[in-house]
């Protein structure tokens, strides 16, 4: 989330090589020298070249941006975001494969390998994209781009084996199809870089989706592993469907909003339910119903969740209907209004965390589903809610929901979530995640739920000096730095699992290196802030 002053005098959000842009690749490339030296291999060094072809791509596309001359319609007040966004799978991938071979698991060492040629691949298509379509050509970058590309495409040929490419190309393959489809479907919702960091993740899921399915005997996961991959996967899908399907039939009318539900029903229960069904070879709902009452702990965490739940719905009718009785039909909420959820997020997560990880993995699965469903329903008028939800929400808009959809709620969720569902879970039973990487499953707490938060709320009332380029504050950061200390340090009373083993220079380190990205990134902070502070924890 923002957290502004009073603006300065407009400058053109894209422009470039402004100083806000070249700020933010600082960050990232300092992001990439640590990754760099704490693995040191040949793939760390891909992820160099791969970081400066990204930086020199990243001046076409905003050039582009600003020009209206890219081939979709992209998210108008940001950069392109290439840069920080084609980092974030390759260094995921790094520092997995060094966690689990420190673990002594070679698949899921071999797996991090796969999710890291993957995120290179994805970037330098995104490259080639915008090296295509600029004219002139631009000869050195197509050079840099080129020469970063064959050292990257050389080392990884020799790397992989035969499976391991091809399942590369096969993620290759479907992200360029969400592209075409996504990007056309859903204009001004995502910036280039937010696209390849969405599109090149469900890509990625749908493909190990495929691929397990497809070698289910052999196959021994963990059921809520395969349930968060159908869940993703089947709701992707279905929105696919639906848009498709109402371009030809007005979405808002009675006959068109039973035909929605009918259809929800059967994608459901005829598909979705089958295909759990067959990857975890028992019934999916009484497995989920056994799961979630297992235990009086888990009881009591759905209880206090749900008085949570009831709390967020109270806070959106309670800021409705200040609008109501405003005068100005144009009132939006506070920022300090829009923050409250991130503090319900956080009262949230933290308990789970604590008490159980299992049970909080499978709940936020299940929240992701219900915030997409009443995004379709909102998006596509469905009625009896559509219209409902439509007013409702409209209040909590910021001018990242440019586009038909509003995102950035599921990008809270989304930011709070990933650092629990990107645990490698077996590469953690021997101790691997002690120290720094003791606080990875809090990455979303620390860096959205505490650390946004408060520089957004402090940056808002008593900033006063800018950072260059930008309408963040110091004094915001400087903040936010703080607030997110202490909350290391409550999580060290409350949380008897967590020993940092004097690794405390790497975690204030890793904090002040997010929260300088948070000051000058034009993405969306929520879903990019938590996956670099899991990464650089996990190193």
């Amino acid at each position: 989330m923002t957290r502004e002053c009073p603006p300065p005098p407009p400058t053109p959000t894209g422009t470039p090589l402004s100083g806000s842009v070249l700020a933010e690749a600082a960050v990232v490339f300092a992001v990439v020298l640590s990754i760099h030296a704490a693995v040191w291999d040949r793939y760390s060094w891909c992820a160099v070249a791969l970081a400066v072809q990204a930086f020199y791509v990243q001046y076409k596309w905003d050039r582009l941006l600003q020009q209206g001359s890219a081939v979709f319609q992209f998210r108008m007040s940001a950069n392109s975001g290439l840069l920080p966004a084609s980092m974030v799978m390759p260094l995921l991938g790094l520092v997995m494969k060094e966690r689990c071979q420190a673990a002594g698991n070679p698949f899921f060492e071999r797996f991090g390998i796969v999710v890291a040629a993957t995120g290179m691949a994805v970037a330098l298509f995104s490259s080639v994209l915008a090296l295509g379509i600029t004219r002139p050509v631009p000869t050195n970058t197509c050079v840099i781009s080129g020469l970063a590309g064959g050292v990257i495409i050389y080392i990884m040929k020799h790397s992989l084996s035969v499976g391991e490419v091809i399942e590369v190309l096969e993620v290759l393959l479907i992200f360029v199809y969400l592209n075409m489809i996504l990007l056309y479907l859903l204009p001004r919702c995502f910036t280039p870089g937010e696209a390849l960091l969405v599109l090149g993740g469900i890509s990625f899921i749908l493909n190990q989706l495929i691929k397990r399915s497809l070698t289910v005997v052999e196959s021994q996961g963990d059921p809520v592993d395969f349930f968060l991959l159908v869940v993703v996967v089947g709701m992707v899908l279905m929105g696919i469907f639906f848009s498709t399907l109402f371009v030809f039939m007005d979405s808002g009318t009675w006959a068109s909003s039973i035909f929605f539900h009918l259809m929800t029903c059967v994608l459901g229960l005829g598909v979705v339910l089958p295909w759990l069904h067959r990857l975890i070879r028992r019934n999916p709902l009484l497995w989920l119903l056994q799961f979630l009452f297992q235990t009086d702990t888990r009881i009591y965490l759905l209880a206090y969740w749900s008085l949570l739940a009831t709390l967020a719905c109270l806070v959106v009718l309670y800021q409705n209907a200040k609008r109501s009785s405003s005068e100005s039909k144009k009132h939006q909420a506070p920022t300090i209004a829009r923050k409250y959820f991130h503090f319900i997020v956080v009262a949230t997560y933290i308990p789970g965390i604590i008490f159980d990880r299992p049970l909080l993995y499978v709940a936020a699965t299940v929240c992701l589903a219900v915030f997409i469903f009443l995004e379709y329903v909102r998006y596509f008028r469905i009625k009896p809610l559509g219209h409902t939800l439509r007013s409702l929400l409209s209040l909590f808009l910021d001018e990242r929901d440019s586009g038909p959809l509003i995102l950035t709620h599921i990008y809270l969720l989304l930011g709070m979530s990933l650092p629990i569902w990107l645990v490698p879970r077996p590469c953690t039973q021997k101790g691997s995640l002690g120290g720094a990487r003791a606080l990875v499953p809090y990455a979303g707490v620390l860096a959205v739920g505490v650390g946004d938060t408060v520089a957004s709320i402090f940056g808002s009332t008593m900033g006063e000096i800018r950072w260059p380029g930008t309408r963040k504050t110091f004094e915001g950061t400087m903040t936010s730095i703080f607030a997110q200390i202490i909350s290391v340090a409550l999580i060290l009373i409350f949380d008897s699992g967590v020993d940092l083993n004097y690794s405390y220079a790497w975690i204030l380190g890793s904090i002040s290196t997010v929260s300088l990205l948070e000051a000058y990134t034009t993405q969306i902070d929520n879903l990019l802030l938590p996956l670099y502070l899991l990464i650089l924890l996990m190193a």
